[in-house]
């Protein structure tokens, strides 16, 4: 991954320490490295930084780099990072097995340096290629954050996570109140600006790098906060509402406000194993649902880990109520 001062994250993985300095002195000074001598530390490596691309030896102990490799193509979040095998080992049936694992290339020792460098570059250049078209994949058009594709991957992955860890997770739907009435008094280009607006008054808030805030469909959004218990996603959410109250965007149509508002529905949970996200968001839509007929402009919290739910106006949430 591309770091602020330009530099991408390399990992060399080797169990003879002479190899790794060679290496070394072939990429020192255009890439971060990181060395590990054995399997299972290279996995603990990229597990814990941000890692653009594997340079892995084949013969290891213990833990060989086909069965490093195998497990990095198998973790979601490691997936797709590039891995380049680097060995003594030239025999085609070793080869074909570096790909079957998931490599993006096969070095044979002694390396020639500027191959080396010139195979790295290919590999990061791609990995930036596809990197931003699955970016663009992912992305509203209009409003510029996550689509409904990247909500749904994310929130199965973090569910997924939450349940094995037993982490809490919150999630939020939440709709621009009487949008359509906005649409017909002031046109829908000034919709569009009106969702733009909003879209980044949410993404302001769910701002930590585990957030992510997502348009749902229409005038709904979602944020899905990992690791975030009740009282934390009850502030969250207070704060949000107050943020789109302050954009000040007239709307004089409205029935609950004089600007434009929005109504929420949340859940705060840890998942079942086994179990999948549809369930909470159905109960995030059926509070969203009871918030519109309750005169909008707030939002229902149900902390599923307590049986209690809340009302929420602002910043400042009033105390719950048994659900």
């Amino acid at each position: 991954m591309m770091r602020p001062d330009g530099k991408e994250r390399l990992l060399i993985v080797d169990d003879q320490s002479a190899n790794i300095r060679v290496m070394a002195e072939v990429l020192r000074g255009e890439y971060e490295l990181f060395f590990a001598t054995s399997g299972a530390k290279a996995l603990e490596i990229v597990a814990a930084n941000d890692i653009g691309l594997v340079l892995l030896d084949v013969v290891m102990p213990e833990m060989d780099g086909f069965e490093v490799c195998r497990r990095l193509k198998a973790d979601e979040r490691t997936s797709r990072i590039p891995v380049i095998f680097v060995t003594a080992r030239e025999e085609t049936h070793d080869e074909t097995r570096g790909f079957d694992a998931g490599a993006v290339d096969y070095i044979i020792k002694p390396i020639v340096p500027p191959i080396v460098r010139a195979r790295v570059r290919t590999h990061l250049e791609l990995k930036r290629a596809r990197d931003l078209l699955e970016r663009m994949a992912s992305i509203d058009g209009l409003t510029g954050i996550a689509n409904r594709r990247q909500l749904d991957q994310f929130l199965l992955q973090e569910w997924k996570r939450a349940a094995a860890t037993q982490s809490p997770l919150s999630l939020a739907i939440i709709d621009v109140d009487e949008f359509k009435k906005y649409n017909d008094t002031y046109g829908h280009q000034k919709g569009d600006e009106c969702l733009r607006s909003v879209a980044g008054a949410i993404l302001g808030i769910a701002r930590r790098s585990s957030d992510l805030a997502a348009r749902y469909g229409g005038e709904e959004f979602a944020v899905v906060l990992p690791d975030a218990d009740a009282g934390a996603a009850a502030l969250l959410i207070g704060a949000l509402l107050d943020s789109v109250r302050s954009l000040a965007i007239e709307h004089s149509a409205s029935s609950c406000s004089t600007c434009v508002t929005v109504s929420a529905g949340a859940v705060t949970l840890i998942p079942e194993p086994g179990s999948d996200p549809a369930a909470a968001l159905e109960i995030a839509d059926r509070l969203l649902y009871d918030v519109k007929r309750g005169g909008r402009n707030h939002a229902l919290h149900a902390d599923l880990m307590r049986a209690g739910k809340q009302r929420i106006d602002s910043a400042q949430p009033v105390a719950g109520e048994a659900v």
